[in-house]
């Protein structure tokens, strides 16, 4: 039905599936979502400052007047700094994320705030890093580690976490009545996968218990609408990273390692971070 080369309309609500929507941002090509119940709406990542989570809200707005529950995929500003807008919307806002989502958000919010709002400086990004220090870290106000189910009222949306992939704090929204389901980061597509704060040697098994329970329209934190095919592929070439770090001498310097990462299917950059990840986890493993 979803074709991996559709072409974006930047901005605009997207219906992937009945009552399901996306909105694929240009900034950083960072996905939203919206499912419509009868009574409440789900709205899915709030992007990354409040400028942009405002812009997403009055999005919701022209499409639904109905109260809204706020999901975020996972702790990274991108797909959470727009938080505050939703919760100051309507004060009694359900907030939902993994556990471990809110203890990042908690603990480094504000950390992470100003980390990124310097590497937006050093980026000539201006505006971006002013928007940036503007933000008012809103960690979630429900958390869940186990599956749990949302009444949107005629509708119900699960929120499952699958493993570390990554993050350590990855959830997945599945809708099963219209056969989506949100990945956020564990899916990136336009783009390699992004191994900065990941668990490469967990990552393809997580996207392998993933694949028996993903609908046909799956939702990835950038880029387009893809399939399970998709899903496939992107998973054997995060394998191919953790086979190859179990493989490599623990004790590689960055030239080596870099001459390995550029014979990886992620490419160079990103295999680069993945093997310093994997060899730091398996380091961690060997004191064990």
């Amino acid at each position: 039905m979803f074709t991996q080369h559709h072409t974006a309309h930047w901005g605009r609500w997207r219906e992937v599936g009945d009552r399901v929507f996306v909105r694929r941002n240009k900034t950083l090509d960072v996905n939203a979502g919206l499912v419509l119940g009868d009574d409440r709406c789900l709205v899915i990542d709030t992007r990354g400052s409040e400028r942009e989570g405002l812009e997403l809200y009055r999005a919701v707005r022209s499409i639904t007047g109905l109260p809204h529950v706020v999901a975020l995929t996972h702790s990274h500003f991108d797909h959470c700094f727009g938080t505050a807008v939703f919760a100051e919307a309507q004060p009694d806002c359900e907030i939902w994320a993994h556990e471990r989502a809110h203890a990042d958000l908690a603990a480094n919010g504000l950390q992470q705030r100003v980390e990124i709002a310097s590497w937006l400086r050093e980026s000539g990004e201006e505006v971006l890093a002013d928007e940036l220090d503007a933000v008012r870290v809103t960690p979630p106000n429900r958390t869940m580690a186990a599956d749990t189910t949302i009444d949107l009222g005629g509708r119900q949306v699960v929120l499952h976490h699958p493993g570390r992939g990554h993050t350590d704090n990855d959830m997945v929204v599945e809708v099963p009545d219209a056969d989506v389901t949100f990945v956020g980061d564990l899916i990136e597509q336009g783009a390699p996968p992004s191994f900065d704060h990941a668990y490469p040697l967990d990552w393809a098994p997580t996207l392998t218990r993933l694949l028996e329970r993903v609908g046909s329209v799956i939702v990835p934190g950038h880029g387009d609408v893809v399939d399970s095919r998709f899903l496939m592929r992107q998973c054997a070439q995060i394998a191919e990273v953790a086979d190859l770090a179990r493989r490599l001498p623990s004790q590689l310097d960055d030239t080596d390692l870099e001459w390995h990462a550029n014979r990886l299917a992620v490419g160079g950059p990103a295999g680069l971070i993945a093997l310093r990840r994997a060899q730091e986890h398996l380091a961690e493993l060997a004191q064990l």
